[in-house]
């Protein structure tokens, strides 16, 4: 069965559709992850330790602090290696950048970033780069598995979902893997909540939502919640309206969602200047300079 098929089989419910994001959306992972489990083997499997302080600060700017939050790890990794190229305190190191052109044309044409197109790529042409870039992906989820436990959803996520369920399609739209996502949605008993979880495997998070729509939707009723520029322009592509989980103020943004958003986006008047309000709001939290940029 192809990855994607649980998605295409899902039947439509409800006349609304709300899509969440999953890492430092849903919940407050994206720290724990990025810093504990991608820093350290981007570090260590592409020969990064005598920048390791400038390879950290790139990567959790990438990750975490920019407006590149949220994207998948394939184009983010090749943003943190563009970075450390042009950063002047690694030239002076004398830094020598892989070359990874390779993995540039591999996401140019492969829509579904996820370790099972990596895999059939190296099966295909397992040159020396790729075949890192997978072990390298590999020990990210590994790593991820034994570190990212007993982190809970942001607070006001558990009561909004049950508000949700009773009439909305609600589907986990997210880039991180399938096995990762089931475990923490399931840990925290909050898998029943979705319809669908759909992780890297499936698509991007414009390709998911796209399928949902194709349930037969009407547009001012569908809704993606994130937390990442990603997301929105993912929600626009799709036609969907799009409420911000503004980063390092979650708490409140789920919060607002419960006591006011949700009820807008039911009654028809959450589209207009609500949602742009809250847009431009959301955009101020996320730069696109490096802070060592002058």
């Amino acid at each position: 069965m192809k990855a994607d098929q649980i998605l295409i089989d899902m039947k439509k419910e409800n006349d609304y559709f709300i899509g969440i994001d999953s890492d430092g959306c849903a919940f407050d992972s994206m720290e724990i992850k990025h810093k504990e489990c991608f820093c350290p083997n981007t570090i260590n499997y592409f020969e990064l330790q005598p920048i390791s302080k400038y390879a950290r600060e790139a990567a959790e700017f990438v990750n975490l602090y920019s407006v590149y939050r949220g994207i998948n790890r394939f184009p983010a990794l090749i943003k943190v290696i563009d970075l450390l190229t042009e950063r002047n305190e690694c030239i002076k190191r004398g830094f020598k950048a892989p070359d990874i052109d390779e993995l540039r044309d591999w996401i140019k044409i492969e829509t579904k970033l996820g370790n099972p197109a990596l895999i059939k790529r190296v099966q295909e042409k397992p040159t020396p780069l790729m075949k890192r870039t997978l072990e390298w992906s590999l020990a990210v989820n590994e790593t991820v598995e034994k570190i990212v436990r007993n982190v809970p959803p942001f607070p006001y996520v558990r009561e909004n979902l049950e508000k949700m369920a009773e009439r909305c399609d609600i589907v986990c739209v997210s880039a991180t893997p399938n096995d990762a996502l089931n475990r923490e949605w399931e840990e925290h008993d909050i898998a029943r909540y979705a319809k669908v979880i759909a992780g890297q495997e499936i698509g991007t998070k414009k390709e998911s939502l796209i399928t949902c729509a194709g349930k037969g939707y009407d547009s001012d009723k569908m809704l993606m919640i994130g937390d990442a520029p990603g997301d929105l322009k993912a929600a626009r592509e799709a036609n969907c309206l799009f409420f911000p989980i503004n980063p390092g103020d979650e708490e409140n943004s789920w919060k607002l969602f419960y006591e006011q958003a949700y009820e807008k986006f039911i009654n028809g008047t959450y589209k207009g200047e609500y949602e742009k309000k809250l847009i431009i709001e959301f955009e101020k939290y996320l730069p696109t300079t490096p802070p060592w940029v002058k």
